[in-house]
């Protein structure tokens, strides 16, 4: 079994590995605004958020299926988490994840993801404000996640997932996977985290905007001045992360509970950065959050993080779950984000 653990560490390393030297990672150039499906990289999950976005190496609820799919090996029995992000812009996204273990077979679900930018106008040069003709954009993604406990300490989880973007009448697909390790280290309290999120596809806009009639010859007379052609648009890349993160519980007792945790960040479209995070629970019943987010990124608007959960009990067997997480953006404002989980 430790031969079979070297093996899928090493395939991971070399994944990562592999990745890096593809997209040509630079440390001097961030790469910003260069990869299709950007909402991938919005967190989920208001208790993650709450933490700074350090979670990899917690990844203990359905939100696993964005920080670590690994982390749904730990969870029992049925589970149902439904978030709802006011993002930038008046913008929102909404998230709603399942999961079902199989006992020892591991642990299976899906999860959805959708946004909302509302309806905008349709504006010109000579008509900027509005032609009269409206239209949207949507961002989608659908995903089937597995994990598996190999041993008592050691997880591993997997998250293949399909991503549409359309705006106006034109439209993108693609395709990725998610994979995750987690483990439980022979240090007491502590747990390591991995993940490799959107290593997938590229994708390109293609629709009846792109049509357009072509005079290849505009300086002869006579000739076939409308030819329907296809204006082609580029190829861009998803947005590939690599995380890595710490959990320590220093406090773990019947009535309180405090977890510390960091991650690592090596994202395809910016520079690297660390996510700080704490939580503690009282009586499993209240919890605070804070954290911060992006400690070293230069020029980050996103910086501390604060939130709190409720937990209920309901009918002898089924754990409501709020939360609540509030993260600075800087001069681009807040954004707020809402969870209800249900667990039986």
């Amino acid at each position: 079994m430790k031969i079979g653990l070297l093996n899928i560490l090493s395939a991971l390393v070399l994944i990562s590995t592999t990745t890096y030297c593809q997209n040509n990672f630079v440390s001097d150039v961030s790469k910003k605004g260069t990869t299709a499906a950007p909402f991938l990289s919005i967190s989920e999950g208001a208790r993650a958020t709450g933490m700074g976005s350090a979670f990899v190496g917690v990844a203990d609820d359905q939100s696993a299926f964005f920080w670590n799919p690994a982390g749904l090996a730990k969870l029992e029995g049925v589970g149902i988490l439904v978030d709802h992000t006011n993002w930038l812009a008046s913008t929102a996204y909404n998230f709603i994840a399942a999961t079902y273990n199989l006992g020892g077979m591991g642990t299976v679900g899906f999860s959805f993801t959708s946004s909302d930018y509302g309806d905008m106008k349709v504006t010109t040069v000579d008509a900027p404000n509005g032609t009269g003709q409206m239209f949207s954009a949507s961002d989608i993604a659908f995903s089937l996640g597995y994990a598996l406990n190999l041993t008592d300490n050691f997880a591993i989880g997997f998250n293949p997932k399909i991503i549409y973007q359309s705006i106006w009448q034109t439209s993108a697909v693609g395709f990725a996977m998610d994979l995750g390790v987690l483990y439980k280290t022979p240090f007491d309290g502590i747990m390591l985290g991995m993940s490799i999120s959107n290593f997938g596809t590229k994708m390109q806009l293609q629709g009846n905007s792109t049509l357009v009639t072509y005079d290849p010859d505009p300086t002869t007379v006579g000739n076939n001045g409308k030819i329907p052609a296809n204006l082609s648009t580029d190829y861009w890349s998803l947005p590939l992360n690599f995380r890595v993160g710490l959990a320590y519980c220093p406090i773990s007792t019947e009535k309180n509970k405090l977890t510390i945790a960091v991650d690592a960040i090596h994202p395809s479209d910016n520079y690297e950065s660390v996510n700080v995070g704490a939580e503690y629970v009282f009586d499993d019943l209240i919890a605070i959050r804070g954290g911060y987010k992006s400690l070293f990124l230069t020029d980050s608007e996103e910086s501390f993080t604060l939130g709190f959960g409720l937990k209920q009990i309901l009918l002898g067997n089924i754990a409501v779950k709020v939360d609540y997480a509030y993260q600075d953006f800087g001069r681009l404002s807040n954004i707020q984000k809402f969870s209800l989980g249900i667990a039986f």
